[in-house]
């Protein structure tokens, strides 16, 4: 962590002193504001975690409800949302307090008696090693709560305004604050009161019943599987000896995924409500949990649950919808105006909650506009870039609806009608990685390069996340991930990975630390304003083929040890060596000629180029940032 570069610090160095917005802060909405984010759910809150790092953007946040949100209803946290978490500084708080996720159970029915139920098998969770992060379980409202304190914290001391609902708005494309936004105060001491506000931008994280996203004319389009479930977390004595591990149980009697809670004492139980006639008219989902309970314990025969409490339930029918933009430009008029107003997460996409998407795959739309609202508003990035998170989230939205339509629909299938009994197991072990968070691949764009040159580091594939692997730092022998160096903090990533040359030779590596830092087509000069630092809009790295032990630092290029703060003091910390049992080339499959991999701020790789790409890398950044002027 970082945080001497304005002088001595010797309080929490997570809590940012304000700046911008965040200085003298007003509790009450003003008339006038940048961004207004809807809704608290997990789209809204890293949001404006994220949005918080641009303190000269005025960003606020409503929410209908009184306060902080006490029961969630999502609570799967996948391998890469807990990368996220660590980008955004609370990973190793919220792993401590979270049920880790190391197996999944399988149970079918008793081939010698098939009334009962056997373990079947207990696949490993993650069966390709595909993150160093766990799979976690803990309730949604700590997720969102971290995520806010993230907010506060930041420079611009971003906070909810509780009991403020959205009414409708307008937009005036040719007003400087474009977006009128009526808003009533559902609570305190103005309840009932309506007034307007103005925005320059507006992004719906209002949920699936969003009143953002029928303000715009959308619709969620698609049809429910006529399947009901019921939900419930409970407190209760079992003799089911897995009650402390994932399970997916099919039985005579109808289906169960079993998903322990943190606390250690905790469970949640999907209970298969069996089809649901089309004349239903939504009476399954007056289903009293008593009915849930006794379907329970009807499908794990012959083990029993003793419900002692039941902390929070629901029913629900598996639905699959979908918009088709994401935003309020449609297809014919994409380029020919700015996007005002943006959904996210339940608001545009809705599915199932039994492959635990529904909260990390909104995380990511969260994230994905949040950098670039804050990037178009500061002035750092052409409006374009806004077009980008409607063409990209809405692709990935509907492969995660593809994906849960099949995973729900072999979920409530009995095991004697599937084409293999462990078809449901091996499906599961094939399709890992998807839900785990690491299949989206962003197409070419104006922030994703083409994959000409993947082969110089096809480790890290150009529009997947960055795959972390271990380094060694120089300065002081700090072995470490490089990838968790990243924070959320809007800036773009440039690694280098030298060539064969040692630290002070000639080479391609030291020709691109001197381009870099001194052309003035390079970005760190191109986009260079006064008051910036060396890495107030890049963090720049590089990783030798030497080890640490036959490096000199000092031999280092400059751009590499860039001076940061008001003071100019050299940071040494971003110069790193390979390991002898854990070489990063090896890993990542990268060339021994040498390679530059360009990180969004979002932590997906956006270019792969050689050292000596020197044009290309600035044709890169001039399609996307602005220069001084």
């Amino acid at each position: 962590m970082q945080f001497h570069q304005y002088g001595y610090v010797s309080e929490d160095p997570r809590i940012a002193t304000p700046r911008g917005y965040g200085i003298d802060r007003p509790e009450d909405l003003p008339d006038e504001m940048d961004v207004l984010i809807v809704g608290t759910g997990p789209a809204g809150v890293i949001a404006a975690a994220q949005l918080t790092q641009y303190p000269d953007v005025n960003t606020r946040i409503i929410e209908r409800r009184p306060g902080r949100l006490e029961i969630g209803q999502a609570d799967g946290i996948q391998a890469r949302s807990v990368e996220t978490f660590q980008s955004f500084g609370f990973a190793e708080r919220i792993t401590q307090e979270a049920f880790h996720l190391t197996e999944m159970c399988f149970w079918n029915p008793d081939p010698e008696n098939p009334e009962n139920i056997v373990r079947t098998g207990r696949p490993s969770d993650d069966p390709h090693g595909v993150s160093e992060f766990p799979h976690l379980i803990v309730n949604q409202a700590r997720v969102l709560d971290y995520f806010l304190e993230a907010a506060a914290d930041g420079p611009a001391k971003i906070k909810p305004n509780y009991g403020v609902e959205f009414g409708g708005l307008e937009i005036d494309q040719d007003a400087e604050y474009p977006v009128s936004v009526t808003v009533r105060y559902v609570a305190g001491e103005r309840q009932g009161e309506e007034r307007t506000i103005r925005a320059k931008y507006v992004f719906g994280c209002d949920g699936a019943g969003s009143g953002v996203r029928k303000a715009i004319g959308r619709k969620l389009e698609g049809k429910g599987a006529n399947h009901a479930w019921g939900v419930m977390d409970v407190l209760a004595n079992t003799d089911f000896p897995d009650i402390r591990t994932k399970c997916a149980i099919n039985s005579r009697n109808g289906s169960i995924l079993l998903i322990p809670r943190e606390g250690g004492l905790l469970f949640r139980m999907y209970v298969d409500l069996g089809e649901v006639p089309l004349d239903d008219n939504r009476k399954v989902r007056q289903t009293p949990v008593e009915e849930i309970i006794k379907r329970a314990n009807q499908i794990i025969h012959p083990y029993s649950v003793d419900v002692k409490s039941v902390a929070w339930s629901s029913v629900y029918e598996v639905g699959h919808r979908l918009t088709d933009h994401f935003d309020d430009v449609d297809t014919e008029d994409r380029g020919t105006r700015v996007p005002r107003v943006f959904i996210a997460g339940d608001a545009c996409h809705t599915h199932s909650a039994k492959a635990g998407q529904g909260m990390n795959v909104s995380m990511q739309d969260g994230w994905n506009l949040g950098w670039k609202l804050g990037a178009v508003l500061s002035g750092r990035a052409n409006e374009s870039l806004l077009d980008t998170y409607s063409e990209e989230r809405q692709v990935i939205a509907k492969n995660l609806i593809d994906f849960d339509r099949e995973w729900s629909t072999l979920m409530a299938t009995p095991q004697d009608k599937l084409p293999d009994p462990k078809y449901l197991e091996d499906f599961y072990v094939k399709t890992a990685e998807f839900p785990a968070g690491f299949m989206t691949e962003y197409q070419p764009s104006l922030i994703t390069a083409g994959t000409e040159h993947q082969d110089l580091a096809a480790g890290f594939p150009v529009g997947k996340r960055f795959k972390s692997a271990r380094v060694m730092r120089v300065c002081d022998a700090y072995a470490l991930h490089q990838g968790h160096q990243a924070t959320a903090d809007g800036r773009w990533r440039i690694h280098v990975y030298a060539d064969r040359a040692a630290a002070g030779e000639e080479s391609a590596t030291s020709r691109f630390a001197e381009w870099l830092q001194n052309d003035p087509k390079s970005p760190l000069v191109a986009y260079r304003r006064d008051g910036d630092d060396d890495a107030t809009l890049f963090d720049v790295d590089v990783t030798y083929q030497q080890q640490y032990t036959d490096m000199d630092v000092t031999q280092v290029p400059r751009v590499f040890r860039p001076q940061i703060g008001p003071l100019e003091l050299n940071y040494w910390e971003r110069v790193y060596a390979t390991l002898p049992d854990e070489d990063i080339y090896d890993e990542r499959q990268i060339s021994r000629d040498g390679a530059v991999v360009v990180v969004r701020p979002d932590h997906y790789v956006a270019a792969v180029l050689p050292l000596d790409a020197t044009d290309e890398l600035s044709s890169f950044f001039e399609g996307v940032l602005t220069r001084n002027a």
